[in-house]
């Protein structure tokens, strides 16, 4: 005979929140759903691992599931799928919907950059019969977990003339990898002296490309002669070309799943790529024609402050919208005002091994679901967008109504550090926003750490406010 609930536990039932693991509120048809979709989210990682491959590859994608270059002078109707591949770094995809967009448009904005390490404009040397390439370090790295890891090399050379010149060395079988190098902890007494954050100094991330001379002579940099000689052969570029060269030093890891239970994907670039697929996915998967205008906004340049013409603080989000007003002769204006955004971005899971970080009140845990954070930031709130209550309130109800597991969360306590999104210039736009994302272990590390079940919420999500 089941015994009836006491009064207390029905007043926790009515009055407490839930935040339990994502697991205890899926079916198996659901886990195996968030395991399928984590396959095609694997496939994506490993295929781009730069800003311009993952726009290239979205690109591909959104020409596969019905979407057309966007033409300003054209008017479009409802139902009509576009993009925008914006200087090969970002990316627009617009659903039409069939309201007026003077009632406001949907948007997912995440980023596709990630950290990591780019080429110095003039970058190859030779230093005691070895040649190296020298790099300037991108985003928010700990720089000692980039040496003793095999690397590969992506980017382009664009010469005087115009032609461009993909590189992609490092990721296919036979392919050959680059190294920082390390001292032995034999020799490493003064290092071991220095702080963590100073174990490996910037100018030190110097990326080990050949030893091989051109020919034995007597003649000085051989070994950076024989580089260039296979550098010419292959790409036809000489010393000068990399000037307007974009050259960028990746973990060559490939994406795997992580523990017994695969339960894990364990992988470079989830900050944020792990957001920008569902983002895309999302939009894909609507059924007939929205309700509102729907963008994904999948942007460059966050990782270092959202600057330059591929990031949040200029124009071309802005500039996108005000030629859809145009079409429908609605100010500019009005469409921001009512328009709603998920700043899809991630936020610090929960470690358990370094639990002093965090509050744990406050904290993302993994296989929670989603994690909504009101704000971003460092320690006073500062260089963020506060959500407010109100579009917090829509929110809630939005996600519950779809039945999205989800969890609120802040990084980490408050004096401890803090990190930003794009949120807050998507604000300034006079756009309702809020950031919600996974939440990722090791972040900004070359091998970062998210749970399946996150990601799954994290589409459904996306998916509960395109509809809407």
């Amino acid at each position: 005979m089941k015994e009836e609930k006491t009064e207390v536990e029905l007043l926790k039932e009515q009055l407490f929140r839930k935040n339990e693991h994502f697991a205890k509120a899926l079916s198996a048809d659901e886990t195996a759903a968030a395991d399928a979709f984590c396959e095609g989210y694997k496939a994506f990682l490993n295929a781009a691992k730069t800003e311009r491959e993952c726009a290239a590859w979205i690109k591909t994608a959104a020409e596969e599931n019905g979407f057309a270059p966007f033409d300003p002078e054209k008017c479009y109707q409802p139902g009509d799928k576009v993009y925008l591949l914006h200087r090969n770094k970002a990316v627009i995809l617009c659903v039409i919907g069939k309201n007026s967009i003077g009632e406001g448009v949907r948007i997912v904005a995440s980023h596709i950059d990630a950290p990591r390490l780019d080429m110095k404009p003039t970058p190859l040397y030779e230093q005691d019969e070895l040649a190296y390439f020298k790099t300037h370090y991108y985003g928010g790295i700990r720089k000692y977990q980039w040496a003793a890891i095999p690397l590969s090399l992506h980017g382009v050379f664009v010469k005087k003339d115009g032609t461009t010149v993909n590189v992609r060395i490092g990721e296919d079988a036979g392919d050959p990898q680059f190294v920082i190098t390390d001292l032995l902890p034999h020799l490493a007494k003064e290092q071991s002296q220095r702080t963590l954050s100073d174990g490996i100094r910037g100018e030190e991330l110097n990326l080990l490309i050949g030893s091989r001379p051109f020919k034995a002579d007597k003649e000085s940099e051989l070994v950076k002669l024989n580089i260039l000689k296979l550098l010419n052969e292959k790409y036809g570029v000489t010393e000068d070309d990399f000037l307007s060269a974009e050259l960028e030093a990746v973990p060559a890891f490939q994406v795997r799943d992580i523990g017994f239970d695969r339960s894990l994907i364990g992988g470079y670039g989830h900050d944020d790529r792990v957001c920008s697929y569902p983002a895309m996915q999302a939009l894909f998967a609507l059924e007939g024609t929205p309700e509102h205008t729907s963008l994904a906004v999948l942007t460059d340049k966050e990782e270092i402050g959202s600057m330059g013409n591929t990031g949040l603080q200029s124009a071309y989000l802005r500039d996108f919208i005000a030629d859809l007003a145009a079409m429908q002769n609605v100010p500019l204006r009005r469409v921001l005002h009512n328009s709603q955004c998920l700043s899809a971005d991630v936020n610090a899971g929960y470690d358990p091994t370094f639990p002093q970080v965090h509050d744990k009140l406050n904290a993302a845990f993994l296989n929670h679901g989603a994690v909504i954070t009101k704000y971003t930031g460092a320690r006073g709130k500062s260089g963020t967008s506060d959500a407010n209550a109100e579009f917090l309130s829509k929110i809630r109800a939005a996600l519950d109504e779809d039945g999205v597991c989800w969890q609120i969360g802040e990084m980490g306590k408050v004096d401890e550090g803090g990190g930003g999104t794009v949120a807050m210039f998507v604000a300034n736009m006079d756009v309702e926003v809020v950031d919600l994302g996974v939440p990722v272990l090791s972040m900004h590390a070359p091998f970062e750490i998210v749970a399946k079940y996150d990601v799954y919420s994290t589409f459904k999500a996306c998916l509960a406010l395109y509809k809407r």
